[in-house]
């Protein structure tokens, strides 16, 4: 794990958390929205930081789908609270798994192509 990769991931999560939350505020207009709108955010931070410190060794695009996947998996267990009456609830749980996925995949491409910080194989222990 290095600190640059930690960074950029965590910074790139937070940023398209930024993002989605914009996106998805012209959606909700109920009071429960802040609470959709702080999940919505925490699972892209989450997302980049998950990326940024996982020591998996795959492939990046695989690497970032899995991770957005298992992030957003309980997340997408709590949005099936925010039904609309456009989008079921089982809509929304796939929704938000396919978005984990999507997310995670720009993340890792920002990180690991655009930026080219990739895993590193050192581990420093300090005492």
């Amino acid at each position: 794990m290095s600190l640059k990769r930690v960074l950029i991931a965590t910074l790139s999560g937070i940023l398209f958390g930024i993002v989605a939350c914009l996106i998805a505020s012209n959606s909700y207009t109920d009071p429960m929205a802040k609470k959709l709108l702080a999940n919505i955010f925490a699972s892209r931070v989450l997302i980049g930081f998950v990326i940024g410190i996982s020591a998996c060794k795959i492939i990046w695009p695989l690497h970032g789908i899995l991770m957005g996947i298992i992030v957003s998996l309980p997340y997408s267990f709590g949005a099936m609270a925010y039904q609309t009456p456009v989008l079921g609830k089982w809509h929304i749980f796939f929704l938000t798994l396919v978005l984990g996925a999507v997310y995670g995949l720009l993340i890792e491409l920002i990180t690991s192509v655009i930026f080219k910080a990739k895993h590193t194989q050192e581990v420093i222990i300090t005492q």
